[in-house]
């Protein structure tokens, strides 16, 4: 069994400014990337430079208008939404954001089985639906990973579990009518996008494909551990996914200014084991991790190192 893990990571992701205020910011990966340098788990690591993603796949994922909007800001400035902007340098990090996520996927299936990889990158991508960038991200990175894997012929169907603090509406709308993609969301409700009901389970071929756990604020992470074990039980009764995808967002870290969670790194981590469990038993051990959310810095930092060292565990 191959077990190395990858990191996918570019400077150049830094470069992407929304604004001087803008809790989206690049010390989020800065201060991330250099703990995670600096932690036992680094010698386990292969870091590697992601490619920009090509456009084809951005247009087998989103609305050919959008793409072509968005590149269209290559090099300038511009407003999205309320709270999505772009500087000179954020297109071609957007660009890198996403091929890093279909790198990950290639590092994992160059094996039989076992490698894991993650994604660190910025901006986030799970809010990006169909035809609209939004809540920060431009392009949606791991439902264009999902859709590349999709094209490969070991992969039939995949996973995406998503554990960010905020609803993965953009994720959710571009695969709510296939049954390729189970898509797992645990979120705080109350709360930004206002979406990931209960009751939103997919539609056509993709009913009962969506599984959405709206969590009150003050959730713990043993709360969370449990809901997360009962959402991969139906998994696991409904497919057997060929990979494991994780949208993984930490602003449900207690610490976080933009959630209300109660979570630690080492509830990351469980969470975290638990998928690693699933994917042995179902997924050969592949998973391909991307990041999401995180605004507390320091508790970003640590729950990425937490994550990345339970992502490497061999046990």
């Amino acid at each position: 069994m191959d077990t190395r893990t990858a990191v996918f990571y570019d400077p150049l992701c830094l470069e992407h400014n929304p604004g001087p205020t803008h809790p989206e910011k690049a010390a989020r990966l800065e201060k991330t990337a250099g703990l995670l340098k600096n932690s036992a788990v680094n010698e386990k690591l292969e870091w590697r430079r992601p490619r920009p993603v090509n456009s084809a796949l951005l247009r087998a994922v989103h609305e050919a208008p959008m793409v072509e909007g968005i590149l269209a800001l290559k090099g300038r400035y511009g407003q999205l939404d309320a709270d999505t902007a772009v500087s000179p340098a954020s297109v071609e990090a957007a660009l890198l954001a996403a091929g890093g996520a279909c790198d990950a996927v290639d590092f994992v299936l160059e094996a039989e089985e076992g490698r894991v990889a993650f994604n660190l990158c910025r901006p986030p991508g799970h809010h990006a639906e169909k035809e609209r960038p939004m809540g920060f991200c431009l392009f949606n990175n791991v439902a264009v990973a999902a859709r590349y894997a999709l094209t490969l012929k070991a992969i039939s169907s995949v996973l995406i579990v998503d554990w960010d603090v905020h609803h993965g509406n953009g994720t959710q709308d571009i695969f709510y009518e296939t049954d390729k993609v189970m898509f797992i969301s645990l979120h705080q409700h109350p709360l930004y996008p206002h979406r990931g009901m209960a009751d939103e389970q997919g539609r056509g071929a993709g009913r009962g494909y969506t599984l959405n756990y709206p969590l009150p604020p003050g959730t713990t992470g043993a709360e969370y551990l449990e809901t997360l074990g009962r959402a991969l039980e139906r998994t696991a009764e409904r497919c057997s996914p060929d990979l494991l995808f994780i949208s993984a967002g930490f602003d449900a870290h207690r610490e976080d200014p933009l959630g209300g969670m109660e979570l630690t790194e080492k509830d990351f981590s469980a969470m975290t084991a638990l998928c690693r469990a699933f994917a042995a038993k179902h997924c050969r051990g592949r998973i391909v991790s991307t990041l999401e959310g995180g605004y507390h810095i320091p508790a970003l930092a640590r729950s990425t190192v937490s994550h990345v060292e339970a992502l490497s565990c061999n046990g």
